[in-house]
């Protein structure tokens, strides 16, 4: 699938960096990612079935690999790839299945294992927010807040609302694909061989987050031989935006 993107840059000496959001997010998750690697090619994605990317009812971490992998091979066949979340479960897969167009690889805040998690409550929360009639995001957040309490998220999954003069709100995610895929989604593929990329990879874990356990840790050691993990103090899950100087600066370092 032909996933829409944000470019940033011309083609340089150094390969071009994909950026890739986790769940419910979009693109510009990562714009301020994006601006700290100004002077590098950067590709900031939607991932399928979120954004302006089409929709599908696939969204098995195959295909989104397969999707990066495209894009990729769009931009001259080799990138370095960051993934946050799903994203970075989807960048693993990518350099797992295609270790020849991964040059560096960077992991935000996840491990290629199964999570017991669920963000189905968060889905048929948003799925039943009543829309009608919303003109300001402020309406929808007055709404949503009925089933979600937590402010942050609220806020996150705003991003994704579309608000257009004369048009219906609308959230611009496949929410019925998402939760329909929900098991793969917190899953981790069977069949991935451990090791078969072994270039250099950086996992950037938040302290404050279980996301990379010790149990974690020790998957992304089995997969990929090459790695480094660093954990961010006072920095959770979204390890990008709590920490943002400090992981700016890692990614930047580590891509070269």
């Amino acid at each position: 699938m032909k996933l829409n993107t944000i470019i940033t840059g011309e083609p340089g000496a150094l390969p071009p960096v994909i950026l890739a959001h986790g769940l419910l997010g979009s693109a510009r998750n990562l714009g301020g990612l994006a601006r700290r690697l100004a002077g590098r090619r950067v590709i900031q994605v939607d991932m399928r079935n979120h954004g302006d990317s089409g929709w599908s009812d696939d969204h098995s971490y195959a295909a989104l690999a397969g999707d990066l992998a495209e894009v990729i091979a769009a931009e001259g066949g080799i990138a370095d790839v960051v993934g946050h979340s799903m994203g970075g479960k989807a960048a693993m897969a990518l350099a797992l299945l295609h270790p020849q167009m991964v040059r560096r690889l960077v992991v935000l805040d996840i491990a290629p294992l199964a999570y017991a998690h669920s963000q189905t409550p968060l889905i048929d929360a948003m799925a039943a927010t009543d829309l009608t009639s919303i003109t300001r995001r402020s309406e929808a957040d007055a709404r949503l807040a009925e089933r979600v309490e937590d402010a942050g998220t609220r806020a996150f999954v705003l991003q994704s609302l579309e608000l257009r003069p004369g048009e219906p709100a609308r959230w611009k995610m496949n929410l019925a694909a998402l939760r329909a895929e929900m098991a793969e989604l917190v899953g981790w593929p069977e069949g991935l061989a451990e090791g078969a990329f072994d270039g250099p990879v950086l996992a950037i874990a938040g302290a404050e987050s279980d996301y990379i356990s010790r149990e974690g840790e020790a998957a992304l050691r089995r997969y990929f031989p090459q790695i480094e993990v660093q954990r961010i103090a006072g920095a959770g899950h979204w390890v990008h935006a709590d920490a943002a100087q400090a992981v700016g600066d890692a990614v930047a370092t580590f891509i070269g």
